[in-house]
């Protein structure tokens, strides 16, 4: 019984750790750009998928984007575009991203910002544009990476 609540312990250990490691703001000047689209559901817990693009050194790439975590209620879908920080090698951009989340969406109207940063440095801010039912305000972990 105890080794099937391990992983559950784990997910909320580091959803909860999620918010202290994302609060650290990047210092120097942006390296790459980024886009997402994403289709977000929460009540308590949350999720999401979608999609995007990373712009480095000259070149596109499509990326995948999952996300799980804790805190609002209602469904959106997200729309985020911004800067990418500590982004030196495209190898290190993969990975469990800790995010920090805030903003509304009613309607054709909603907007916020994200922070998001993995364990090799790389740090994204985001701003969102919701369409939807939304309120978010908590902490997720995302997972992004090449298609």
């Amino acid at each position: 019984m105890f080794s099937k609540l391990i992983p559950i312990h784990l997910a909320l250990l580091f959803l909860f750790a999620a918010p202290v490691a994302a609060q650290e703001r990047p210092t120097g000047k942006p390296l790459a750009t980024i886009t997402i689209q994403e289709l977000q559901v929460a009540f308590v817990g949350s999720g999401a998928i979608g999609g995007g693009t990373l712009n480095f050194e000259g070149r596109s790439y499509p990326i995948s984007v999952k996300g799980l975590g804790v805190g609002g209620i209602g469904a959106s879908q997200l729309s985020a575009s911004g800067v990418v920080y500590g982004l030196k090698d495209r190898a290190d951009f993969p990975g469990v991203f800790a995010e920090i989340r805030s903003g509304w969406a009613l309607g054709d109207q909603g907007a916020g910002t994200l922070w998001l940063k993995n364990d090799k440095g790389v740090t994204m801010k985001l701003q969102t544009q919701r369409r939807g039912l939304q309120l978010a305000l908590g902490a997720e972990g995302v997972i992004i990476g090449f298609k």
